[in-house]
């Protein structure tokens, strides 16, 4: 957990998958909400046109943060090992420190996201939490349709003039 969120906070878990049709391709992203201890729940999805599935767990996990209206106790779940490993492994950290290079030297993909998970996650105290994909866990289910149906709508959309192709759907979160 990161600090930045005092007691009595509210307390949410994030639920986030990604999924690509062919990696780079076109792919989705899906996330599931729930308030604790109400149990209220939210989903939010989204897709991109060109992308690759690390990018929609990361993005999965972006706009869930990015949902919540106020700093929260916050707990991840998450099958993408490349996810939970940079915050729970220390990776994120080495990154930065060796300029966003990897410890082979080789340049960090999705820099830009990393930069922005790292800011919103600095908001929230965040539990990082890995679970094995398609184990039947209930709520990994869930986040896994919502990213493949947004992946599904996203084929299904006329073409985008000016080439953004891709979309995004949900609201702020009210607690």
């Amino acid at each position: 957990m990161t600090d930045g969120v005092a007691a009595g906070e509210p307390e949410v878990e994030i639920f986030a998958d990604g999924a690509c049709s062919g990696n780079p391709g076109p792919g989705g992203w899906g996330a599931l909400l729930r308030h604790l201890p109400s149990a209220a729940e939210r989903r939010l999805s989204g897709a991109e046109a060109m992308t690759t599935n690390n990018r929609m767990e990361l993005l999965a996990v972006i706009q869930a943060l990015a949902s919540l209206s106020r700093p929260c106790r916050v707990r991840v779940v998450t099958d993408s090992a490349y996810v939970v490993n940079a915050f729970a492994k220390g990776w994120l950290a080495g990154w930065e420190r060796n300029q966003w290079r990897t410890s082979g030297k080789t340049p960090v993909k999705n820099v830009d996201l990393w930069l922005r998970l790292r800011e919103l996650s600095s908001r929230h105290r965040v539990e990082w939490r890995w679970i094995r994909g398609h184990g039947g866990h209930r709520e990994n289910e869930e986040a896994d349709r919502l990213a493949v149906a947004a992946r599904k709508r996203l084929r299904d959309r006329p073409a985008d003039p000016e080439g953004g192709g891709g979309f995004s759907e949900g609201r702020k979160m009210d607690f």
